[in-house]
C-alpha cells in the first residue's frame, strides 16, 4: 500500500520535536521510509525507457541526487536523524564527523551538529593555492572518524577519502551513506580496504518501494533488476 506523505511528514515533525538522539525506525523500516521520500521529492528518478549516462559512461535507468534532500526539511531532519542513530548502533561515538566533497559536506555538518562533534570534510583533489589542503577541518592524528557519504556506487571515490584521512592519522571507523546501489564490486572494494560500511536505503529496497507505489510497472522493475546485474555493460 503506498504510504501516505501527509502522515510521513506528520511523523517528521513528531521526531524532530525529540531530542537529538530520538528513537527513529531501525532496519526495512527506515529503508523503505526514506525510499519513498526520495521518490516523493523527486531526487531519485527511474526512466528504464530513457536511461541517463553517467559520467563514466555507463548508461543507467536510475539517477540518483540526494541533495535535493537538503530543500525539504521534514525529509533532511529524517534523514539526519537516522544517520545519527545508525552511527551510534553500528560504530558508537567516534571523535569526528567526516563528509566527502562535495554531496556528503551538508549532511555530515548536520550529522556533526546533531552529535555534539567537531566536522571535517575531504576534497576530491587539493586546492591549488594556499595549503593546498585534502582535508578541511582539524584532524588530529589517532582521532576516530565516521565517514559520511551521500551516494555509494563503485565504491572508488568513497575509499579515496577514506584513504586521505587515514594517511593524516585518522582512525577510519567506518562509513555510513544515505543511499547505495549495492554493486557487487564496491563490496569487495570496501572489504579490500578493511573499512566496514553500511547504508541506510539500498537499491533493492528502493525499486521494490518504487513497484508497490506504482512509480514503476512490473516490466520496469525487471528492467531495473537485469541492470543491476551488469550496469557496466547495460543499454549498449
Amino acid at each position: 500500500m503506498k504510504c501516505d506523505f501527509f502522515v510521513l511528514e506528520s511523523l517528521f515533525l513528531y521526531f524532530d520535536s525529540f531530542p537529538t538522539f530520538a528513537l527513529m525506525p531501525v532496519g526495512n523500516e527506515t529503508a523503505e521510509n526514506i525510499a519513498e521520500q526520495l521518490l516523493q521529492i523527486k531526487a531519485i528518478k527511474l526512466q528504464p525507457g530513457q536511461p541517463f549516462t553517467w559520467a563514466s559512461g555507463w548508461k543507467s535507468p536510475i539517477y540518483c541526487d540526494n541533495r535535493i534532500s537538503l530543500s525539504h526539511p521534514r525529509v533532511r531532519t529524517y534523514i539526519r536523524q537516522a544517520l545519527v542513530k545508525k552511527i551510534g548502533e553500528k560504530y558508537g561515538k567516534p571523535d569526528v564527523i567526516a563528509g566527502v566533497a562535495t554531496a556528503a559536506i551538508a549532511q555530515g555538518a548536520l550529522v556533526a551538529e546533531a552529535m555534539g562533534l567537531p566536522f571535517v570534510y575531504v576534497r576530491s583533489a587539493a586546492k591549488d593555492h594556499g595549503r593546498e589542503n585534502l582535508i578541511e577541518g582539524e584532524l588530529k592524528p589517532g582521532q576516530s572518524v565516521v565517514v559520511i557519504e551521500d551516494l555509494i556506487s563503485t565504491g572508488g571515490s568513497s575509499l579515496k577519502a577514506v584513504k586521505v584521512l587515514r594517511e593524516a592519522g585518522g582512525k577510519v571507523t567506518g562509513m555510513i551513506s544515505v543511499f547505495t546501489y549495492g554493486f557487487s564490486l564496491a563490496e569487495e572494494n570496501f572489504k579490500n580496504e578493511n573499512c566496514p560500511v553500511v547504508s541506510l536505503c539500498d537499491y533493492d529496497t528502493l525499486i521494490g518501494r518504487a513497484a508497490d507505489a506504482k512509480f514503476i510497472t512490473a516490466a520496469d522493475l525487471h528492467t531495473l533488476r537485469a541492470w543491476r546485474e551488469q550496469p557496466e555493460t547495460w543499454g549498449r
